[in-house]
């Protein structure tokens, strides 16, 4: 099972790294989004990327162009007849994923795998949307894409083993570091980040610290990079709240019930760094 052709719904903060990382792989990349404009905005940022990295000595300005060669923008979906894989990478929701999902089974070729980015919901059910479940699995690229080497691989309930192995090997090419994961709510990462971030969140709202103090404890404290209450703005308190809903949809459990003011917070459009304002206030 030969991938060249790599397709990526959407072109957003992740579909546009996503999209970035295959055509340094020197893979052939179709960029995809509903609007000409939002491609095209993707494409730009793709190019800002390369244009820092030639900048810092990291890659030659010659090499920035034959990559950025690689990548073609698309508005038509129909587009998918030419992808060998299809990463999707919409907005976190499993009506739209599924919906997603079923127009590329039936347009896309037979041997052609589809993926989600998914960073919390279930790849079986995304899959029951297609006729072909064994040949739909789960790649969750970490943010920011081009900087982060994990990749979660998730096997959905009929993911063939021949498909699984295809997306680790050019996880590899990638280099990235595939990690096989079974489908549960939220995987690893975001069933262990998520009520981290969700219980700092509860640690604010009850009075315990101020929000400076609670990061400044996890970073000096836990030698985190950067604390929960950051990383909760630069993530988006929105895709937090629907995260830690599906966590707490999908056990059962109260211990995963989302912080009042995390919903607060969202109610109010205060989504994080992508809004302007989220537990700070960004420029």
């Amino acid at each position: 099972m030969e991938v060249n052709k790599i397709m990526v719904i959407g072109a957003g903060q992740m579909g546009t790294g996503i999209a970035q990382v295959f055509a340094e792989a020197e893979f052939d990349v179709i960029l995809y989004d509903l609007e000409e404009e939002i491609v095209k905005k993707g494409l730009n940022k793709i190019a800002k990327s390369f244009h820092r990295q030639v900048e810092k000595g990291k890659m030659t300005a010659a090499r920035k162009e034959e990559v950025i060669k690689n990548i073609s923008t698309s508005t038509l979906l129909q587009s998918a007849k030419n992808a060998d894989l299809i990463i999707e990478a919409v907005i976190e929701n499993i009506a739209v994923k599924s919906k997603v999902f079923k127009e590329l089974d039936k347009t896309a070729p037979e041997h052609t795998i589809l993926a989600s980015n998914t960073s919390s919901l279930s790849i079986t059910e995304i899959a029951s949307a297609t006729n072909r479940p064994e040949k739909v699995i789960g790649m969750h690229f970490m943010n920011p894409v081009p900087v982060m080497k994990l990749v979660e691989i998730i096997r959905g309930l009929e993911t063939a083993d021949i498909v699984y192995e295809v997306i680790e090997e050019l996880t590899k090419k990638l280099n990235k570091v595939p990690v096989e994961v079974n489908d549960y709510p939220g995987f690893v990462s975001n069933r262990i980040l998520m009520p981290m971030i969700n219980e700092a969140i509860y640690t604010l709202f009850e009075g315990v610290a101020t929000k400076e103090a609670i990061d400044e404890v996890m970073k000096l404290g836990m030698n985190h990079p950067m604390g929960p209450l950051t990383l909760a703005d630069f993530i988006g308190l929105d895709t937090c709240l629907y995260i830690m809903e599906t966590l707490h949809s999908g056990f059962g459990d109260d211990k995963y019930r989302p912080c009042p003011l995390l919903r607060k917070y969202v109610k109010a459009g205060r989504l994080g760094r992508k809004s302007g304002r989220g537990f700070y206030t960004y420029t």
